[in-house]
């Protein structure tokens, strides 16, 4: 049982040390970023409610210069497990360089923003909060209300599209090295698990209630990854790039569940059966860009969902890159490309 909720844990990206254990010599503090903010950007701390009633907390990126034309606006959140100071607001940083207004926010119980317990995602509440950042910057006297996008990273490139599909007031989705949350618990890696592996998973996951129950309040999943100085270089590769990103000062974060926490033990039970990209095709006719590294083991889910949606659609392949080289490395991510996407379709 152990083994099979292992491999779970590996295959989704939820692999974080125990809440007792901290990351070794990082001397990141909260109130720092994993990058530098540009001179020709302004960023600031902002709050808005979720239909939920949950208070989420975000950064508002603003060109430092613009005019007092209505800007076009990006809802930008992830990668899973991450915070607002690591990938989504580096993206945020960049899109405000080239005119964008944009909101990078920690999703509903995690980082900064609100509900208890911590560490919890949900397909439906984590969806619900790209829309509660369409409501916000739809809201700003700087934004064009018509002209709203959504760029999600890993585990929440799944949500966003999922959001896109929903909310008609997104005008345009782009997603990088996505993740579709629920085929990944639900079904394993390579939708490897196998009926019975999934019926002792969901037996586990019942008995944990019980104790959850028993005890007034969550535990925490134990699987972790491991420090950096502790890789043999035998790992898979997704695993170690999921260190190098976020347990060394490239990404590393206090606040970041991967960098310094982990999900509750019960995390995967909604994604079991509340598939997320069931009605991706309605997105259309509002375009889709799809990014994925070449080399990336996460590859096929932007494969099949951009297989599964209608027109209009693009699969962008990064040559030689792999999954986190999509979180931070500038000049890998094709910010130009994403740039000339957002002008042409939010109009």
């Amino acid at each position: 049982m152990r083994k099979i909720a292992l491999v779970v844990l590996m295959s989704v990206g939820m692999l974080a040390s125990t809440q007792a254990k901290e990351t070794k010599n990082m001397k990141r503090t909260a109130d720092q970023y994993t990058f530098e903010l540009s001179d020709d950007v302004t960023r600031e701390k902002v709050h808005f409610t979720n239909r939920y009633g949950i208070t989420l907390t975000g950064d508002l990126y603003l060109p430092k210069n613009h005019s007092n034309e209505k800007l076009p606006a990006l809802a930008i959140s992830g990668p899973y497990g991450a915070v607002k100071e690591q990938s989504s607001g580096l993206y945020a940083n960049q899109f405000a360089q080239r005119g964008f207004a944009v909101v990078a926010f920690d999703s509903s119980y995690t980082g900064e923003s609100g509900g208890e317990p911590r560490n919890v995602a949900s397909p439906d509440i984590n969806t619900e909060d790209f829309s509660a950042a369409i409501d916000f910057l739809g809201t700003q006297e700087i934004v064009d209300r018509e002209k709203v996008g959504i760029m999600g990273i890993c585990g929440f490139g799944g949500m966003g599209l999922n959001a896109a599909a929903v909310d008609k007031r997104v005008k345009a989705v782009a997603v990088a090295s996505m993740y579709d949350m629920s085929r990944v618990t639900a079904r394993g890696y390579f939708d490897s698990m196998t009926a019975e592996q999934r019926s002792e998973m969901l037996e586990q996951l019942g008995q944990q209630r019980w104790k959850d129950a028993e005890n007034g309040k969550p535990a925490y999943g134990q699987a972790g990854l491991p420090e950096a100085d502790q890789l043999t270089g035998n790992e898979p590769e997704f695993v170690q790039g999921y260190v190098n990103y976020y347990k060394t000062e490239r990404g590393f974060h206090p606040r970041s569940i991967n960098s310094n926490g982990s999900w509750t033990a019960t995390n995967p039970l909604s994604f079991m059966n509340m598939p997320l990209l069931t009605y991706i095709n309605e997105i259309s006719p509002r375009p889709i860009l799809i990014i994925a590294g070449e080399n990336a083991h996460s590859r096929y889910f932007s494969e099949d969902a951009y297989e599964a949606a209608n027109e209009p659609k693009e699969l962008m392949n990064i040559p030689g890159a792999v999954h986190t080289d999509l979180y931070d490395k500038v000049d890998v991510i094709p910010f130009d490309k994403l740039e000339s996407f957002f002008e042409e379709n939010l109009k």
